[in-house]
């Protein structure tokens, strides 16, 4: 067993839960409930409404799915939306396409399997993120799941956290020298650590947040006990919730607060009040911690030697014989703490599909092969990709060869054309762009293998408003569509990072229409390719080492930007 499964009670509330929104779509199709009094109701069962169809947001908490759930979204993409799914930058998984009056029955579906939209939109504690490779990862202190599942079950249904002034968003990772859970960029970040009398439990951040004003979070506490991680992450939240702005949607998230109180007046706002309530029934004891701890128990991994030839002197051999296999084997394939076995990324973003959409029978193929090769287990990513997390050595070549006929084998992981896209003005009311000709354009403008792994390591990630949906404050690249006296207009941001080193972008200069934009990231590229050190240094180091202004020089010289418009980046 590798994930939490449901007990009576679990399963009863997602049942009744379906059967209780199914009374109150009827009421609205009917016209008894407004559109008004039906909006925060749909809110709490995951449906938006975007500018041409709701869009059904589906909770997978930590980006854990088993292959009866893929199989199922499958399912629920065929028969509900038109043919595909689409992965999220909170690892879960949402329709673009579905009717109102069929989302009661697909909540059914969903039940099922373990599944439900619960608390994955409205202003409560959203889905509980974490690292994408938590239980297999070689660098993690300890698995940090079974706590991002007694966070989720302590802040699902909370009686006082249902109505916060904004939403709530938290991650927790097990590592710590790699933060793959970006815990700086959410509202409450936690990291799993050993003080210094080499006793283990967890390093609190509070605060961070991207939109319309991206904030990297601050560290309020380095070390608590993990019996008192939900009396903490309370006392945080009851700060919040009394003393977050409710005037202001835009001034509504935590981050505002922390940023206006100051970091040590909030953090002993969040001392006192949690010396009202840290020894109270939120305790976390070793017997609760282990009852959920079962449910993420190793699977039963084969005593294996590593495959004959393995690491460098198996991609020196392939490299000769199978390049298209030895270049999936050096970007998509990572190591595994355990001998024998790797884990894999399927990246999910190809020159003519938009990151992170998923067909129907590319959720079917991937449960099977998660059957076949990964003890039936896949995760979403924040990357929007998915992995396959215990892969034997043994296995590679032939899943290689499974994944090129699913077009999921692009070994560009971490690389330009691996980029995070939101929906943007095709689907998104609240857009001012569109994000996803971008992508498409940038992928087939880089579509060059040797081409992608001379530049590197690189993030270019695309959201088509301020909100940010697509991280592109935090990319190495980040573009942000805008509204430019009408029409479509890219401004373009260097040094984003979302890891350990966090940093925010900064904008180059004026922006671009949809063409030149392209030619910017280029000219961004060949600028990095002709000042960096070595081979070595990545893209980000080399722009933190000079800043922007050879980068700008390059870009302006013979482009035509529009007007200034540099106060659209902190509207």
């Amino acid at each position: 067993m590798n994930q939490y499964q449901y007990d009576a009670y679990d399963q009863q509330i997602v049942e009744e839960r379906a059967r209780q929104f199914a009374g109150q779509v009827e009421r609205r199709v009917s016209g008894e409930m407004t559109e008004n009094e039906f909006k925060p109701v749909r809110l709490q069962n995951g449906l938006y409404m975007q500018l041409h169809a709701y869009m059904f947001r589906i909770a997978v908490p930590y980006g854990v799915l088993n292959s009866r759930q893929l199989r199922k979204l499958g399912y629920l993409a065929r028969t509900y939306d038109r043919g595909y799914g689409h992965l999220t930058t909170r690892q879960n998984v949402q329709f673009n396409w579905p009717k109102l009056e069929d989302i009661p029955r697909a909540l059914e579906h969903l039940a099922e399997v373990q599944m439900h939209a619960v608390q994955t939109s409205g202003n409560c504690i959203r889905n509980v993120t974490s690292d994408p490779f938590a239980g297999v990862a070689p660098d993690e202190l300890e698995d940090p799941r079974p706590y991002c599942e007694i966070l989720r079950q302590w802040s699902t249904f909370h009686p006082e956290f249902a109505f916060l002034p904004r939403k709530f968003k938290i991650a927790v990772t097990g590592t710590p020298g790699h933060d793959r859970a970006a815990i700086r960029y959410h509202d409450i970040g936690v990291r799993i650590v050993n003080n210094e009398a080499g006793e283990r439990g967890f390093e609190i951040w509070a605060g961070g947040g991207l939109g319309r004003t991206p904030v990297i979070g601050k560290p309020i506490r380095k070390f608590i006990e993990y019996e008192h991680l939900l009396s903490y992450c309370e006392a945080i939240l009851r700060v919040y919730n009394l003393y977050g702005r409710r005037d202001n949607k835009f001034k509504a998230r935590i981050k505002i607060l922390v940023n206006e109180l100051g970091t040590e007046p909030f953090r002993l706002a969040v001392e006192a009040e949690w010396a009202l309530i840290k020894d109270s029934a939120l305790k976390l004891t070793r017997a609760e911690y282990e009852r959920v701890a079962q449910h993420f128990q190793p699977p039963p991994y084969e005593k294996l030697a590593a495959a004959p030839g393995a690491g460098g002197a198996l991609l020196a051999a392939e490299l000769g014989r199978d390049r298209d296999y030895a270049r999936w084997l050096q970007r998509n394939v990572l190591p595994h703490k355990v001998p024998g076995y790797k884990t894999v990324v399927l990246t999910a973003k190809d020159k003519d599909t938009p990151p992170g959409d998923i067909s129907d029978t590319q959720f079917d193929a991937v449960a099977d092969l998660a059957d076949r090769y990964s003890f039936g287990r896949a995760v979403v990513m924040h990357t929007q990709n998915l992995v396959l997390t215990d892969v034997k050595e043994s296995d590679l070549r032939d899943l290689h060869q499974r994944l090129v006929e699913l077009d999921l084998a692009t070994p560009n992981h971490g690389l330009l054309t691996d980029q995070i896209c939101c929906p943007g003005l095709d689907y998104c009311a609240l857009a001012n762009a569109r994000s996803i000709p971008i992508s498409l354009e940038l992928n087939r403008r880089f579509d060059d293998l040797d081409y992608l792994n001379d530049v590197g390591p690189c993030s270019i990630k695309i959201s088509g408003c301020i909100n940010a949906c697509g991280h592109h404050h935090i990319a190495n690249i980040g573009i942000l569509g805008i509204n430019k006296h009408g029409a479509e207009a890219y401004q373009l941001t260097l040094g984003g990072n979302d890891s350990d080193s966090a940093s925010i972008g900064r904008i180059l200069g004026p922006s671009f229409d949809e063409h030149g934009i392209v030619d910017a990231v280029a000219q961004v590229i060949e600028t990095y390719l002709a000042l960096r050190l070595s081979d070595d240094e990545t893209f980000l180091e080399c722009y933190r080492r000079l800043g922007d202004k050879p980068f700008k020089a390059a870009v302006y010289k013979d482009a035509t930007p529009r007007d200034d418009d540099s106060e659209q980046a902190v509207a």
